[in-house]
C-alpha cells in the first residue's frame, strides 16, 4: 500500500474508534513506523510501504485504538525542548508541567537581580542565571523536571527522588542521553527521605488526583499510566500534605517550594501552606490553578 493510502485509511480507522486528534495520531504513528519526519510523509505520498513497515504501522494503530497513549507506543515525549524516553513505568510529561520550570526560573530571577528573563523566546533558549543552587525534585518520574532545571542552571546541584526503581531507571537513561547524568543525583526514596538538606528549591509534580475523581480522569490515563503517579489517595492531597512539612524542614531560610497541583485541590493546598510566606497559586494557559509556590521564612 502507498504511504498516502495507508495514512488516509489510518485516519478513517482512528476516527471510527473515537481516538482524539485522529490525523495527528495517524501521522505520528506513521512517522514512528517508518522512522521518518513529517516532511517525508508529504514529500513521498506514492512511496510503497514494505510488508514489515505496514505490519508495524497496523500494530501501532491497534494499540492506539485500544487506548494506549501514543507516547508509550513510540517511547518518546518532548519536554522543555528535550526528547525524553517514556514507558508505562513513568507518567507522561505534559506541557502543563513546564509551568513548574517557568516558576522556578522567575522566582530565582527575582531573587538574584534585575537581569532580563524573556519567557517569550523559544523555551530551549531560556537560560537561568548561573549560581550554586541546591535543588531537589521529588517524585521525578521520567526525570523531566530535574533535567530541565539541570539544563537551565548549569552550576546547580540537583537531587531527584522517586519511590519507583523502574521510574528511576528511565530517569537515569534520559539524563544519560542528554549528557546530564553527572549533574543529577538520583535516589530511590519516599519523598525527601535520605536527602541531605538544606535546599534552595524543592520542586515536585506529585500525585494529586483523588480516588473519588477517578471517573473524571481520562480513560487512557487511569488505565495505562502508573496509578501511584496519578492518584494520591481518597482526597488527592495525601502526598502533598506529607511533602509540605518535609519541605519546610529541608529548605534553607528563604527557600522555595514549587509544586504542580490541580484546581480541585487548590484551596486545600493554600490552607496547608498557611504558615509559609509569599504563597501563590498560578494558573496554566487554560486558567486552571496549576502551580503552587511558597517561601520558607527567612528567619
Amino acid at each position: 500500500m502507498q504511504l498516502k493510502e495507508s495514512l488516509d485509511a489510518a485516519i478513517t480507522r482512528l476516527t471510527a474508534d473515537r481516538v482524539p486528534s485522529p490525523r495527528l495520531n495517524a501521522e505520528l504513528l506513521l512517522m514512528f513506523s517508518l522512522n521518518c519526519d513529517r516532511s517525508h510523509l508529504f514529500a513521498h505520498p506514492e512511496r510503497e510501504l514494505t510488508p514489515d513497515e505496514q505490519a508495524r504501522y497496523e500494530f501501532a494503530l491497534a494499540e492506539r485504538a485500544r487506548g494506549v497513549p501514543a507516547q508509550y507506543i513510540t517511547g518518546h515525549q518532548e519536554f522543555w525542548g528535550m526528547d525524553l524516553i517514556v514507558t508505562p513505568a513513568v507518567l507522561i510529561p505534559r506541557p502543563e508541567t513546564e509551568h513548574v520550570i517557568e516558576a522556578v526560573l522567575q522566582l530565582h530571577q527575582a531573587d538574584v537581580g534585575p537581569q532580563t528573563l524573556d519567557l517569550s523566546r523559544p523555551r530551549p533558549e531560556v537560560r537561568g542565571p548561573k549560581s550554586a543552587l541546591r535543588i531537589a525534585d521529588i517524585g521525578t518520574g521520567s526525570g523531566c523536571i530535574a533535567l530541565a532545571l539541570a539544563k537551565e542552571f548549569p552550576q546547580a546541584e540537583i537531587h531527584a527522588t522517586d519511590i519507583s526503581p523502574a521510574a528511576l531507571e528511565i530517569a537515569r537513561a534520559n539524563a544519560a542521553r542528554h549528557q546530564l547524568a553527572n549533574r543529577i543525583r538520583f535516589r530511590e526514596a519516599d519523598l525527601l527521605a535520605g536527602l541531605d538538606p538544606p535546599f534552595d528549591f524543592i520542586v515536585s509534580n506529585p500525585p494529586y488526583v483523588g480516588e473519588s475523581e477517578e471517573d473524571q480522569v481520562q480513560l487512557e490515563v487511569r488505565k495505562f499510566e502508573p496509578r501511584n503517579a496519578v492518584f494520591a489517595g481518597a482526597t488527592g492531597i495525601e502526598v502533598i500534605e506529607r511533602l509540605i512539612p518535609q519541605a519546610q524542614a529541608a529548605l534553607k531560610p528563604g527557600g522555595w517550594l514549587v509544586m504542580e497541583i490541580s484546581g480541585t485541590i487548590a484551596d486545600q493546598v493554600r490552607e496547608l501552606l498557611g504558615g509559609w510566606n509569599e504563597v501563590a497559586i498560578k494558573p496554566d494557559l487554560q486558567s486552571i490553578p496549576r502551580v503552587a509556590q511558597a517561601r520558607k521564612s527567612r528567619r
